[in-house]
């Protein structure tokens, strides 16, 4: 396999701590390109090379795909602007600000003949991906409901996630993982309908809560919270007319590193400790390779983004 050069649009905490690791840890898999406002934190990221404006790194020849771990609102502007320039994007989640902007970038993907996923790494995770598979095959008979959180007390003064304008909030930031795992289980085509939605603002005009209750394909009540001051806990408990399934444990969304259990009705499965990050990063590769792998659909990510302007429109 060739190996997939990568160019990486920011150099914060994901980049650092997560995903530049994972790159490294990768096979097939090269750290080509930095750019961020910070040299020196480009640098620790130990790529080839670093570029001094995310121009020159989407436009940097030797980058095959760009990571965008920029803030919310930055990512259609340049999610669009390296598929246009040619490369393959993963982007982090939220996608996008709205659904308008999933459409515009799904847009430059199609006319650029290039990959475009939003990185919502919890579902690249083994134990996720056995949750939903066990669901979907009818081994809990007919869904009923869904619970699901992810709830922590941040510590985000003078951060990004503060500011309306950059795409802040709780639901943006943590509402997306629960959100996710509900698309996954009813289906990107399913009717949804909002029947409560709870939100406690903050001062600077996000959500530090929200809590919701939808209703899909008519029959399915799926429960959520994300929360930036609640104790830290993340849950996902799915039912069925049979029985219910569960990721044990606080860490539904943010297993990393680490062995972790799926309860399927009375019986408890044991998943080693994996990186999800690295395995995200290697089902890319091979995708924009041309070989077998599994990514995120486009259509979920417009999926979820919908749900979430429906939500907001609520606030």
């Amino acid at each position: 396999m060739t190996n997939t050069r990568w160019g990486l649009l920011g150099a914060g905490w994901i980049a650092t701590k997560a995903i530049a690791p994972a790159m490294h840890a990768a096979s097939d898999t090269i750290v080509q390109a930095v750019a961020s406002r910070d040299s020196a934190r480009s640098r620790a990221l130990n790529p080839v090379t670093i570029h001094e404006s995310y121009e020159a790194l989407i436009n940097d020849p030797l980058v095959d795909a760009v990571y965008i771990s920029l803030p919310n609102h930055l990512h259609c502007q340049w999610s669009v602007a390296a598929l246009k320039a040619g490369k393959h994007v993963l982007c982090e989640k939220p996608f996008a600000i709205n659904s308008s902007e999933v459409e515009l970038m799904a847009k430059a993907a199609r006319e650029n003949d290039r990959v475009l996923v939003e990185a919502v790494w919890s579902r690249w995770h083994p134990r996720m991906a056995r949750l939903i598979e066990y669901v979907k095959a009818g081994n809990i008979g007919k869904l009923h409901s869904i619970e699901s959180s992810f709830t922590f007390p941040a510590n985000i003064a003078g951060n990004y996630r503060l500011s309306p304008a950059m795409g802040g909030g709780a639901l943006f930031d943590v509402g997306v993982y629960p959100l996710h795992a509900m698309a996954a289980l009813v289906g990107d085509n399913a009717q949804m309908e909002i029947q409560k939605c709870d939100v406690t603002m903050g001062p600077t005009g996000i959500d530090l809560t929200t809590t919701w209750q939808l209703r899909f394909a008519g029959s399915i009540t799926a429960q959520g919270v994300a929360s930036f001051e609640m104790p830290e806990n993340q849950s996902l408990i799915v039912h069925g007319e049979k029985e219910s399934v569960e990721l044990v444990g606080k860490e539904a969304f943010t297993s990393w590193n680490s062995p972790s259990q799926l309860r399927l009705g009375e019986n408890i499965e044991e998943f080693d400790a994996v990186d999800p990050y690295q395995l995200m990063i290697e089902n890319f590769g091979k995708k924009i390779q041309g070989q077998e792998s599994w990514v995120l659909p486009l259509e979920t990510s417009l999926f979820v983004q919908r749900a979430l302007d429906q939500l907001r429109a609520r606030f």
